[in-house]
């Protein structure tokens, strides 16, 4: 062995711990916080979207185990990250997405999306979102159709952020929103959007749930504040200048869902906290300038893939020195 070879330092692929919880605990939690959501969904829009949720957990649950035993790797189903691809992926897609699509998202989720690269902690993307991506990309008509909470005869409608998307420089406000979806007030269609009582994805309405499941598992650790924060912060800033209500931007679309459980994934985001501040405000941006003049009225999906290509760039320029320790301030006793 060479000189060099035996001075080689290797890392070891995502995630990377800072405290005495193993990737299974982890996991779990993140389940654990998943499911009210999932509850939630399948109140608002009924068996269609519980047949979705159960079709993509068991079909990610099943491919990852049966491919991993293809290539006679232990199967590790017990770990949950197959659940969450599995869950997420339901989360992020309309409710009445057909079974078959469904399952064919969950393939190419856990297998080409992940397992191609390596399993758990070696994806370069987002697992979930490259499923929903792929499934977007073939089948646009099923992917871009909604149905309103709480619909009996499943009539598709429009979703809010296709009403306030710019058309011909004119912003839709929230009184002309409130106007047009037969609500009294701004602050009626605040709270509207804030439980919602709007058309979209099965998971991404919920909105006062997602910023408490966003709170606990910051406070907690679990995920880290930066990349959510710098998200929310920038798409904010970016669509408040082309004259688009604040609030709207929040409470439309998936833009705190995909914060707070997307752009968070410990294998896609950079390992630096100023690595994932640059990331996050790439996300905001990206999404903010999809949704303002994209083709398609949401744009957290693929902000967040996109800066997912980024992310070994980001790693390279912005570095950590694993094992340094700052020196001690002078005046300062050290132990």
């Amino acid at each position: 062995m060479g000189e060099a070879e035996k001075n080689e330092i290797y890392l070891s692929p995502a995630p990377h711990f800072a405290q005495p919880l193993a990737t299974r605990q982890i996991m779990f939690v993140v389940v654990l916080t998943l499911l009210p959501l999932a509850a939630y969904g399948v109140w608002l829009f009924g068996v269609p979207s519980l047949v979705t949720i159960v079709a993509s957990v068991a079909s990610t649950v099943i491919f990852e185990s049966l491919f991993r035993l293809a290539i006679k790797q232990d199967v590790r189903a017990g770990d949950f990250s197959a659940v969450i691809t599995g869950l997420l992926l339901a989360l992020v897609l309309p409710p009445t997405t057909p079974v078959w699509m469904t399952v064919l998202g969950a393939l190419f989720a856990v297998v080409v999306a992940k397992e191609f690269f390596g399993g758990l902690g070696a994806n370069v993307f987002n697992p979930a979102l490259s499923g929903r991506a792929f499934l977007l990309i073939s089948f646009a008509t099923p992917l871009t159709t909604w149905i309103a909470p709480h619909s009996v005869d499943g009539m598709s409608t429009a979703t809010p952020l296709s009403f306030i998307k710019p058309t011909e420089g004119a912003v839709m406000t929230a009184s002309a929103l409130a106007e047009k979806l037969g609500l009294s007030s701004d602050l009626a269609l605040y709270w509207k959007l804030f439980i919602g009582e709007r058309a979209g994805c099965i998971g991404e309405g919920a909105i006062f749930y997602i910023l408490i499941v966003g709170v606990i598992l910051a406070v907690t650790k679990i995920i880290d504040w930066r990349a959510p924060v710098a998200m929310v912060v920038t798409a904010v800033a970016v669509t408040s200048l082309a004259g688009i209500d604040p609030l709207l931007t929040l409470l439309s679309g998936g833009l705190l869902f995909g914060a707070v459980f997307m752009a968070t994934d410990y294998a896609t985001t950079p390992v630096t906290p100023s690595g994932r501040l640059i990331f996050g405000a790439g996300c905001g941006l990206i999404a903010s300038l999809i949704r303002l003049f994209g083709g398609y009225p949401e744009g957290v999906m693929f902000s967040i893939l996109i800066m997912n290509a980024l992310v070994p760039f980001l790693n390279k320029i912005i570095t950590r020195k694993y094992g340094w320790v700052s020196p001690a301030k002078k005046g300062k006793a050290t132990k």
